[in-house]
């Protein structure tokens, strides 16, 4: 190393914690930092102060009228579920198909009890039945028989008579039709709800139903 450069070393040092100091400094006297958003794709990322990125976050989150709707109804949803594989487990004839019902049982007993979890903590009153009311005191009502997928009393009655493989042949087309419901009520809710929770419970029944409906396909 050169003399000179030996010399300069310590003093561009010098300069550097100097411009530092006064950046801190100076971010410290204004009391805050801009904060870097992302836009949405084709747009620029913004620079906001941290109150309107608090604001900005606040609003990502903050659940609208589609995400309570696909909550409650998707509760309503997962019970008729739950009625048709505790039938299976009566009257299921093929192991597989008994294996299934477990397995669908299994996943949407506890999603039911998080979309209850999720309800309570959003203000939601008996969010899961006909008739309800949301944090702000609105009264909403609900014909759960009109959702995508769900089976008639009509429907549920063969099957409560069906036995052996006719009751195999029954509740895997019904089942699967009530699947491919839930997908569409998912689907729906990712490109109009607003709270992130929900949109990732959305999209883990997605994943999980349509493998469910691979499987079935494949029972049939």
């Amino acid at each position: 190393m050169t003399l000179a450069l030996a010399l300069a070393l310590p003093v561009l040092a010098a300069c550097d914690s100097g411009q530092e100091r006064d950046g801190a400094e100076g971010a410290g006297n204004r009391g805050e930092q801009s904060v870097v958003a992302p836009g949405r794709p084709g747009e620029k990322a913004k620079t906001l102060s941290p109150d309107e990125a608090k604001e900005a976050g606040g609003a990502e989150t903050e659940p609208n009228t589609a995400d309570f709707r696909y909550v409650r109804d998707m509760i309503a949803h997962h019970q008729q579920a739950l009625t048709m594989t505790r039938l299976a487990d009566e009257h299921a004839e093929a192991k597989k198909v008994r294996r299934l019902a477990e397995r669908v049982a299994a996943s949407q007993e506890p999603e039911i009890g998080a979309m209850r979890g999720w309800l309570k903590v959003n203000g939601d009153e008996g969010g899961d039945g006909d008739q309800h009311s949301d944090r702000q005191g609105h009264a909403h009502g609900h014909d759960h028989a009109k959702m995508p997928g769900m089976a008639t009393e009509a429907q549920l009655d063969r099957l409560r008579a069906a036995r052996g493989d006719d009751f195999d042949a029954l509740f895997l087309s019904l089942m699967t039709a009530h699947h491919e419901g839930a997908v569409t009520m998912a689907t729906d809710l990712l490109s109009a709800g607003n709270d992130v929770r929900v949109e990732e419970m959305a999209t883990d029944v997605v994943a999980q139903q349509k493998a469910e409906i691979e499987r079935m396909r494949k029972l049939r």
